[in-house]
């Protein structure tokens, strides 16, 4: 028996794209249960999963009024019958094999967690909306996890998306951090292999992530990642919950506000800063922009946008923790 639990809050766009995937499974639907999980949504989506919920009675909706996904993610654990609980993202689409494909190498493997490689895209193909999908896709953009850059082989590793546990994980490792409004899979994930548990990518199957589509859409969720991972390291009380890759943009923005400040006596540590950051980032984006015939201008703002908002986010939240304000 297979729990897929899915948390959503105000996701009407994405969610029947979602859903249509998760019961378009090979995996036996009698033998699976999908819990969705809505933190009170104001939009259409409570409205969708009704909709669903009569035509499939192995949907359940539940409330989350503490609205967010670590809180989600622990009502429906405790609400689940499965043996297996998948957690699934409705901003996400499945392929058929997906379950099927996780729960083998779960036996398999006799893991703590098993998941697969990400690839991103978008609902609205415009100039804009794929050049943040490349850019969402490269190194330079987002680092070397290996859930976003691939993986061709099983590999253990310290995190994964949307990961497919037994259920017996919870019970050794505790659940989800309810403190963490971010990065509660990254820190569940690295509180796993911190404890000897094992987390496994496998080649087998991959979920498409829905990124978001305009440059202001893209810099909040970035300004929250940046800030979270702060956040994160203050109420868990160790680096450990996190890697280092997801601190670069806080030490380029850091970077920047210093050379301003030398600038008072040279203007060279800030041209020296942002020289180097225009190379990379130029080149990158012509490199790409001829590789798929994407807009050059929208892959340099789209790397701009992510980098900065995210490492703003991060210097926000260090205030936030130096100044009392979590």
């Amino acid at each position: 028996m297979v729990t897929i639990i899915i948390p959503v809050l105000n996701e009407e766009k994405y969610l029947s794209h979602c859903l249509d995937s998760v019961l378009s499974q090979d995996y036996p639907l009698e033998e699976m249960e999908i819990l969705v999980v809505d933190g009170m949504s104001t939009d259409g989506s409570r409205s969708i999963i009704q909709q669903y919920q009569q035509r499939y009675p192995l949907i359940r909706l539940i409330d989350n009024p503490s609205r967010t996904a670590p809180y989600a993610m622990n009502r429906g654990i405790e609400a689940s019958r499965g043996d297996v609980i998948v957690r699934m993202d409705a901003h996400a689409a499945y392929p058929s094999n997906y379950i099927s494909a996780l729960c083998a190498r779960l036996v398999d493997l006799q893991a703590d967690n098993v998941g697969c490689v990400w690839e991103t895209d978008v609902l609205n193909k415009t100039a804009k909306s794929l050049a943040i999908r490349e850019v969402l896709r490269n190194k330079l953009g987002v680092g070397n996890s290996t859930f976003r850059t691939g993986c061709s082989e099983v590999m253990r590793v310290d995190t994964v998306p949307f990961g497919c546990f037994p259920k017996k994980t919870f019970e050794r490792y505790g659940l989800y951090d309810v403190r963490l409004t971010r990065n509660q899979d990254i820190e569940l994930n690295k509180r796993i292999v911190r404890n000897g548990g094992s987390v496994y990518i496998v080649p087998d199957t991959r979920c498409t992530y829905y990124a978001r589509e305009t440059f202001s859409a893209l810099a909040r969720n970035n300004y929250l990642n940046g800030l979270w991972n702060i956040l994160t390291v203050y109420y868990t009380k160790t680096f450990g919950s996190l890697s280092v890759r997801h601190f670069i943009p806080l030490m380029f923005v850091l970077s920047l506000v210093l050379g301003l400040l030398l600038s008072i006596f040279s203007p060279f540590p800030l041209l020296s800063v942002l020289f180097a950051y225009g190379v990379a980032i130029g080149g990158m984006s012509v490199h790409l922009a001829c590789k798929e015939r994407l807009n050059v201008f929208c892959l340099v703002a789209a790397f701009f946008v992510l980098h900065v908002s995210y490492g703003v986010g991060s210097i926000v939240g260090l205030s936030r923790v130096l100044f009392g304000k979590k």
